[in-house]
């Protein structure tokens, strides 16, 4: 290859499953196959084949890499070897499990990173990841089957794949491959059966796949139609355009639509409204607002595009967006207002094709007037002026061979009359140069077929040279009148589309929003913002672009547009509007040139947007600050401690040694052994707090990374009580209890703080209780003590840091054990909270997750590493 010119990136296949077990592996593994058997250089780079052997018989033949080999805690680990396979360099590998954590110590976090680096290298990569591990989807899935994703793949990496394919199976026959052993081991099946991999869950995971893979088909549909630049509706999904008129009908038509919608699943609602110079009469802002807040309550999305005719701009928008069907509301109009057209619905409903079904939906408000219609006076139009024109040359000639044939002694003053009527006729329909011409021809019959002399071009009265003087003069001035209110009147339309979109932006300014645009960005980010201003004036894309100084390149602050990043402009060049912003910023559109008159509007846009982008930047600053001022507050604190409650501990040792190597005293032996359980005590002490305060500080780093295991609550709990004294503690742990999954040292940590806090609130003559029990897939450890309680206001308090409530003793801690104790358990998967105890002191509630469907301890690749060591047996303080 030649020096600087850059490898192709390789292609990424995805097998999505539905849910774990429905086969996603034993597909990669075939189309591997299928690969080899063409000749194709395949490698296996990972694969977790879960002991299942029909899995394991697809490995055969089928090269292997050898697997990169970690030490973690103690434990031998293998992992994906990134290097070894780069230096093998396959044409395709299959890395498995794309959402996985790496052991620490690898070099990059998530084996998706190492899928980048085999792309990017021009490595093809066949990879499988589960729906449940899709990082939008982590809540949804959480609430469905109760269990918390902790591995998780941006959805942005795997849109990016070039080829998606769904592995699902029904929810029955996934249980029945679960029940016949072809998944987990026959002592794991009841429960898997009875938790994760119920009926209803696997219905709904399938669901949550079904419906993320369509979104990811109908992408690679749009971006084919807009390449192929194809306009008719290809009805492959129902997407239903409601039409706004910002009248009080609009809320009828939006929840007609929703129910058409909820009868197939997979619809969406587009509700548009359109603002231009004739068409629908004038919008109420508010009306609107309410409008588009009900039809975003909906589901659906809200779109304020500018349109010149208003059936034209509805069927052009409703095609863009590949929709199916269209709904609009009975006209408003009365009767005799139909004498100046059909109305929207009927031209709707006429041009739509076979491929948009329109609904005329009807509501109270039908019938019952909505004034003149716009377009008779908002604006000329190309039929007006054709009918003008016509009015100015035929109806002159048929009028003047009438009044040949029928009459022709009727007078000249009738004469001019009648053909006066026909000019302003041809002024009112089609403007000024149809009534000039009207004028001119008018004149000349009037001079050949009724002044004396008869047909000559000769005038023999001057009252008849006068009389046509005037009737010239007097056309023109009517026609030049008529003009100048259709001009005004079209001026003042625009001004009120203007000002409806205004209105719009100006409700976006006030929620602090970015408009009105659809798509995954929330309301307030900047593409968002872009993207109402690609859709109001109808670019092909819009880009934001900025520079350090007047001379420094520009770079893009944000852009909307089509997925090639090319297309979309990267100086002012490259687009057809450019609208400065200060000195260095500039709003850039490309699609087509915008008259001068619109610039005013774009402009309200450019400045918004800058807003939009400065209001990102500063949230940005404000967490940063927020985040320097919490550490600061930690630093505080942490010198608070230093001066304080370490040096105590530190006292009562300096004090003893000081004693002991004392040669003016001769201690006894029992003497002896107080002042070394001092010095031990106050070693404990210092050992516990310097622990707790590293323990928070990786908290608040964020470093805290738990090896989950499959472990029984007996075989952690008993070491948890080292710690305090003998006979404080009363333990109540039921034998039949699941297994928990959960890091052990974590939550040896934790429950150890949870009892020294409640052993050192706890009257003396009443013991410390610590029961657990299951429900569902949880299982709650309650540490119950009998002190004087917390009231409800501070049960949250304290569980911050450096928070110790009341009238703590000196010397009781830094005020630190709760609030470790609940970010390891929140770092499990768990959580914990306080409750009142019945007649008196109070609960700690930890809740963990039972091992339902997890993998026996011992074959579990930790996805991360632990942050605490699984011998600590201290306390907290």
């Amino acid at each position: 290859m030649a020096s600087g010119v850059q490898p192709r990136r390789g292609q990424l296949r995805i097998y999505l499953g539905a849910a774990p077990g429905v086969g996603k592996t034993y597909a990669v593994l075939s189309e591997a196959q299928r690969r080899l058997e063409r000749g194709t250089d395949v490698v296996v780079g990972f694969v977790e084949h879960h002991d299942r052997p029909r899995t394991q018989a697809m490995l055969h033949g089928l090269e292997q890499v050898p697997r990169r080999e970690l030490t973690h805690r103690g434990a031998r680990l293998t992992e994906l070897d990134p290097d070894a396979v780069l230096a093998r360099r396959p044409a395709v590998a299959v890395v498995d499990e794309l959402a996985h954590t790496n052991v620490p110590g690898s070099r990059n976090e998530k084996r998706w990173q190492d899928v980048e680096e085999f792309l990017d290298a021009g490595i093809d990569v066949i990879s499988t990841v589960n729906i449940q591990h899709l990082e939008s989807l982590g809540d949804v899935v959480e609430s469905i089957t109760g269990v918390r994703q902790r591995e998780t793949v941006p959805d942005e990496v795997v849109r990016r794949a070039d080829q998606i394919e769904l592995v699902d199976m029904s929810p029955q026959a996934l249980r029945r491959r679960m029940a016949h052993g072809n998944i987990y081991a026959p002592d794991r099946i009841d429960a898997a059966l009875s938790s994760y991999f119920r009926p209803g869950n696997l219905t709904a995971l399938r669901e949550l796949a079904l419906l993320w893979t369509a979104d990811r088909v109908d992408e690679y549909l749009q971006k084919y139609r807009s390449e192929h630049r194809i306009r008719s509706t290809w009805q492959a999904r129902e997407r239903i355009v409601v039409g706004l008129t910002g009248g009080p009908e609009g809320r009828t038509l939006i929840r007609r639509a929703a129910r058409i919608a909820a009868k197939g699943s997979g619809s969406e609602i587009l509700a548009v409204h359109i603002a231009q110079a004739d068409g629908l009469a004038v919008a109420s802002p508010k009306e609107l607002a309410v409008q588009r807040t009900l039809v975003e309550d909906l589901g659906g999305t809200y779109h304020h595009v500018i349109g010149d005719e208003i059936p034209d701009a509805l069927l052009d928008f409703a095609r863009g967006v590949n929709a199916t069907q269209i709904v609009l509301g009975s006209s408003r109009r009365k009767a005799w207002q139909y004498m100046f057209g059909p109305g929207v619905g009927a031209t709707v409903a006429r041009d739509s094709g076979p491929d948009l079904d329109v609904h005329i939906v009807t509501h109270d408000e039908v019938a019952k007037g909505r004034g003149l219609p716009g377009s008779r006076a908002a604006r000329l139009g190309r039929s007006r002026v054709i009918a003008g024109w016509v009015t100015a040359f035929a109806a002159p000639a048929l009028l003047a061979y009438a009044m040949i044939t029928f009459d022709p002694h009727i007078g000249f003053a009738n004469d001019v009359l009648l053909f006066l009527v026909l000019t302003v006729a041809a002024g009112l329909v089609g403007g000024l140069l149809p009534a000039l011409a009207s004028a001119t021809v008018c004149s000349v019959l009037l001079n050949f077929f009724f002044t004396e002399p008869i047909h000559t071009w000769t005038i023999s009265s001057g009252r008849n040279v006068v009389s046509l003087v005037v009737f010239f003069g007097v056309a023109v001035a009517v026609a030049s009148v008529v003009d100048l209110a259709a001009r005004r009147t079209q001026q003042a339309a625009r001004l009120r589309a203007e000002s409806e979109i205004l209105a719009v932006l100006a409700g976006s300014v006030l929620r602090g929003g970015g408009g009105a645009a659809a798509g995954s960005a929330g309301p307030s980010s900047l593409e968002a913002m872009l993207e109402q201003v690609r859709e109001t004036f109808g670019m092909d894309s819009v880009a934001l672009l900025e520079r350090s100084d007047e001379r420094g390149p520009w770079t893009c602050a944000g852009s909307v547009g089509p997925d090639d990043d090319s297309a979309r402009p990267a100086t002012p060049e490259d687009g057809d509007v450019d609208m400065p912003v200060g000195d260095n910023m500039m709003l850039v559109l490309s699609g087509r040139v915008l008259p001068a008159e619109d610039r005013r509007v774009l402009a309200a846009f450019a400045a918004q947007a800058v807003g939009v982008l400065d209001r990102q930047r500063l949230l940005g600053e404000a967490e940063r600050a927020r985040e320097l001022a919490e550490g600061n507050r930690i630093r505080t604190a942490l010198l608070a401690a230093v001066s304080h409650d370490l040096r105590t501990p530190l006292a009562a040792i300096k004090a003893s040694v000081t004693s002991l190597r004392s040669a003016d005293v001769e201690w006894s032996p029992q003497d002896e052994a107080e002042l070394l359980g001092a010095i031990e005590e106050g070693a404990d002490k210092l050992d516990n707090l310097v622990g707790n305060l590293l323990d928070m500080s990786r908290l608040q780093t964020g470093t805290v990374a738990p090896l989950i295991r499959d472990i029984s609550l007996e075989e952690v709990v008993p070491k948890a009580l080292s710690g305090v004294a003998e006979g404080s503690v009363r333990l109540a742990v039921a034998e039949a209890l699941p297994l928990v999954a959960v890091d052990p040292g974590l939550l040896e940590r934790t429950v150890a703080n949870l009892v020294e806090n409640a052993v050192k609130y706890s009257p003396a003559d009443k013991k410390v209780l610590i029961k657990a029990s299951a429900l569902a897939d949880r299982v709650e450890v309650r540490v119950t003590d009998r002190g004087p309680g917390v009231p409800d206001s501070a049960k949250d308090r304290i569980f911050e840091p450096f928070q110790r409530y009341g009238d703590a003793p000196a010397g009781a801690g830094v005020g630190l054990g709760l609030a470790v104790a609940r970010g390891f358990a929140e770092a499990m998967g768990g959580s914990l909270e306080a409750e009142d105890t019945p007649g008196g002191g109070m609960t700690m509630v930890l809740t963990l997750c039972a091992a339902h469907g997890r993998r026996p301890a011992g074959a579990c690749v930790p996805p991360q590493a632990s942050a605490a060591p699984l011998a600590r047996q201290r306390s907290g303080a």
